[in-house]
């Protein structure tokens, strides 16, 4: 197995999106509504990327970890 790329996926709340970029991936920064639609996303838009720097693996396969992060805050009432 090739090595895989990693992207970071963080939830922009202000926006609503996860936004995903990477330093494996020259010139990937996209966002999406759900993990599950950037993942789908991203099965398209990385190999697309490394197809226009001419970079593409031989065997033409391309695997991508995605590291999630969610950061939330939670007022406690005083009793």
């Amino acid at each position: 197995m090739s090595k895989p790329y990693f992207v970071r996926a963080e939830w922009d709340a202000d926006a609503g999106v996860w936004v995903a970029s990477s330093d494996d991936v020259p010139g990937l920064v996209t966002e999406s509504e759900t993990l599950e639609a950037l993942d789908t996303k991203l099965q398209t838009l990385v190999p697309e990327l490394w197809e226009a720097s001419g970079g593409l693996p031989a065997d033409k396969i391309i695997h991508v970890e995605m590291l999630a992060r969610r950061f939330s805050t939670t007022n406690l009432a005083v009793a």
